[in-house]
């Protein structure tokens, strides 16, 4: 098809189950062009559901190398593993970084024992979808306040969300306490540090900042 001749730095997401379906809405919400996302799983009817909203489609196994080159794995700037099985989820990481070695690669898994598997494979970052709802629905039972605002953060749609931006000129040299955003964290060096450390009292030229900005309804 014409699209794999130019498309480039775009998200491969690897099933289109709840999973799939929940991380394509919010990238959609972040304002990725459908055209910039491209879905490949086994099942027709599911890719079709993908199709009608504009998505790119690749039906085919994603543990298969020429299956995820159809995607343009090679050329993504990022893959998102939402398999259904966490051994299905390693063998297409494995795939996945395998022709794709620059691509930052994001799995979802359901049991927290294989989270050193999907690292040894090539994920950047692992979900543990079934421990994260867990821990959800326990703090839901004292606190459901605290679950009503995670959920707000996490939709796109409106009142606040997690975002990252680059640094200002006039914030460099400043502490992220003191900005008007609420920062959660500086990203420096490709590393995750919390708003707290030492390490992070002086903002530097290259970090990017995790912040809660507002959502406009």
């Amino acid at each position: 098809q014409r699209w794999r001749q130019h498309v480039r730095n775009h998200t491969v997401v690897i099933g289109y189950g709840t999973k799939g379906r929940t991380a394509i809405d919010a990238m959609l919400g972040d304002d990725v062009p459908p055209s910039e996302i491209v879905v490949v799983d086994t099942d027709h009817a599911v890719l079709d559901s993908a199709a009608s909203k504009g998505l790119v489609t690749v039906h085919g196994s994603a543990t298969k190398s020429d299956v995820l080159r159809l995607a343009g794995a090679q050329n993504a700037s990022a893959i998102i593993v939402a398999a259904n099985r966490d051994d299905t989820a390693v063998l297409v990481t494995l795939t996945a970084r395998e022709i794709a070695p620059k691509a930052k690669i994001v799995a979802a898994i359901r049991e927290s024992e294989n989270t050193h598997l999907l690292r040894q494979s090539g994920a950047d970052s692992v979900v543990v979808s079934s421990e994260t709802a867990g821990r959800l629905l326990g703090i839901a039972t004292k606190t459901p306040s605290v679950v009503e605002m995670m959920e707000d953060l996490l939709t796109p749609e409106a009142g606040f969300a997690i975002a990252e931006r680059s640094v200002e000129r006039d914030e460099i040299g400043g502490s992220p306490r003191h900005l008007a955003d609420i920062v959660l964290g500086v990203v420096r060096d490709g590393r995750l540090i919390r708003v707290g450390s030492p390490e992070v009292d002086s903002i530097e030229e290259n970090d990017r900042l995790l912040y809660i900005r507002r959502v406009a309804n």
